[in-house]
Formats: C-alpha cells, sequence, structure tokens
C-alpha cells in the first residue's frame, strides 16, 4: 500500500545529478485518484482549475477540480480517448482508439473530427498529440489500439504506424515520418527547432528520438536523443521551459517505474518513483508548476520549480 511521505524533501524524489536539485521545492508527491484501469492523457485547463485524464479501458475522461479536489466522469463513453492537449484557442483535442481519429471539442460542446484517415485508408490508433505555436496539430498513430479489445476494437492496420501533422489553414493532414518504431508520445523543445518523439517499439532498446525542425514544417536529422537503455521504457512526456524532457517511465523493472528527467543534452538527471508505471504526464496549476501524472491506476501531482513549456 503506497503512503504519502510526510518529510521534506520526498524521498522518491531522487537526484541523479546535482543539477536537478534547481528544480526540486518542499513537499513531496500527492496521491490525487486512484481506480482507473490504464491512466493516460492528462491535460490542464486552467481557466476551470481542473485536470482532464483518460482512462482507456473503462472507455471514459475523467475529471479532477482543483479547488474542491473532486473526481468526477468528464465524458462517458468517451471512444477510448488517449492523449489530449489544447489547440491555441483553448479547446480540447483528443486522440481516440476507438474512433481511430482526432477530434476537437468546440465551445459549445459539439465534436469536430479533424483527422480520421490518410489517402484514403483509415488512421490506425492516434495515441498523442501536441499542437504547435502556428497552430498546427501533430500527432502520433501506433496500432496500440487495434491489437486487440481491451483499448479499443481489434482492426488490421490499413497504414504503416506514422507521425502525422494536421494544417491549422487547410486541415489537410501531412504524413511527417513513417520509420518510427512504434511512435508514442511527442513533444517540441521551447524555441519549437527540435522534435521529440518516442519510438516504444525500438530495438535492442526503447528510445526517443530528435528532428531538427525548419519553419514547424519540416524534419531533418534523425537521431537517437535517449537510449532508453535495458527495462527503460519512455511514454508520453512533456518539456519544461529549461528544455528538460519529463518523461513517464516504467514498466520494464518497478525501480524504474515513474518519471524520469533528462536535461537538453539527453542526461539523467533526476527520477520521481511511483509504485505504478507512469504512462504521461502535465504541467498544469496557476503557474504551470505542478507536474501531473498519469500511472496505471492512479493520477499523482508534484510541485517543482520550473514551468511546462506554454501550450504543453
Amino acid at each position: 500500500m503506497w503512503e504519502p511521505q510526510s518529510r521534506y524533501h520526498d524521498a522518491d524524489v531522487v537526484a541523479l545529478d546535482a543539477s536537478f536539485n534547481r528544480y526540486r521545492v518542499l513537499g513531496g508527491i500527492d496521491r490525487l485518484y486512484t481506480g482507473c484501469r490504464w491512466a493516460e492523457g492528462p491535460v490542464w485547463f486552467g481557466d476551470g482549475r481542473y485536470l482532464l485524464w483518460s482512462d482507456i479501458p473503462n472507455n471514459r475522461v475523467l475529471k479532477w477540480e482543483e479547488e474542491t479536489g473532486a473526481v468526477s466522469v468528464f465524458q462517458s463513453p468517451s471512444r477510448n480517448a488517449n492523449g489530449h492537449t489544447r489547440d491555441r484557442q483553448g479547446r480540447l483535442i483528443t486522440c481516440e482508439h476507438e474512433g481511430r481519429r482526432v477530434s476537437r471539442i468546440e465551445y459549445d460542446g459539439a465534436t469536430t473530427v479533424l483527422a480520421d484517415s490518410y489517402r484514403g485508408k483509415r488512421l490506425n490508433s492516434p495515441n498523442d498529440v501536441v499542437v504547435s505555436s502556428d497552430g498546427a496539430i501533430w500527432f502520433t498513430d501506433p496500432v496500440f489500439g487495434i491489437l486487440g479489445y481491451y483499448e479499443g476494437v481489434k482492426a488490421e492496420p490499413e497504414l504503416p504506424m506514422g507521425v502525422y501533422r494536421i494544417d491549422p489553414q487547410s486541415g489537410e493532414v501531412e504524413l511527417m515520418l513513417d520509420d518510427v518504431a512504434g511512435p508514442n508520445g511527442l513533444a517540441f523543445s521551447p524555441d519549437e527547432t527540435i522534435l521529440y518523439v518516442v519510438a516504444s517499439r525500438a530495438e535492442p532498446h526503447r528510445t526517443i528520438l530528435a528532428y531538427d525542425v525548419a519553419d514547424l514544417r519540416r524534419l531533418s536529422n534523425a537521431r537517437v536523443f535517449i537510449d532508453a537503455g535495458p527495462g527503460g521504457t519512455p511514454d508520453g512526456f512533456r518539456v519544461d521551459v529549461d528544455g528538460n524532457l519529463w518523461c513517464g517511465w516504467g514498466m520494464g523493472s518497478a525501480a524504474l517505474d515513474g518519471v524520469r528527467v533528462f536535461n537538453p543534452a539527453g542526461v539523467p538527471i533526476g527520477h520521481i518513483h511511483l509504485p505504478e508505471r507512469c504512462a504521461n504526464v502535465c504541467f498544469g496549476g496557476r503557474y504551470r508548476n505542478r507536474l501531473f501524472m498519469a500511472a496505471s491506476r492512479s493520477l499523482y501531482a508534484l510541485y517543482v520549480n520550473t514551468q511546462g513549456v506554454a501550450g504543453g
């Protein structure tokens, strides 16, 4: 049974390098909710002071309210929603496994389908999503949600796994990458000159790839930015204003479950130990200085001495 630590600093927040100490604050890890089957896709709504996150197998999106701590069902069924973000107008963008699409909830509550196919063929199961400063929506499309009936509907893939971009003006869906082994989490560097993508089926180890970005459109110079090593499993992640990557981590070994933090050079500098594998994270709170962690059956949070990149 997990219990919060009452001492400062929380022993489960570990500096792997002295440079991580500047990001630690007094206070420890909070468990905000437990009772999910597979928690994913947290997204912060500062204007409403609440967090949404997915419970994929239970086919629902949950809502945690900052002021009261109350948890309620925001959407059910959710079409096995996975990753979320908000666009530059504040609307919710969702990756749906069952729907095999990327959708947007409008201000009046209506749903708009942004992408469900490419060149006449159905997408696989959109997984994670980010929005760049020009309004373009970038998302990954692995096959995880169509492999069985646990987190989607079993089906044969019609397209190779890929990374896509939805143009903000035309709505055109463009294939940006088709050679990533199991594309999963993705995020931009603070200046948007680098795109990071998790290759969650890379061999012999899972990796995080990096690509140079020109004009927020063209990718080049593919390279392995982080080799997760034996047992390491990166999933969803977000970037802070200093360019550090805060990565959901675990599954290979319980000792690695939690969040792994890497500096802009790809050096691991910190680890937040959780009793469950962490699938995805986001920054929230009034100053974007609270890290929310969707981890298997639970939602956790930790105040940190940095801020998430705006829009992340």
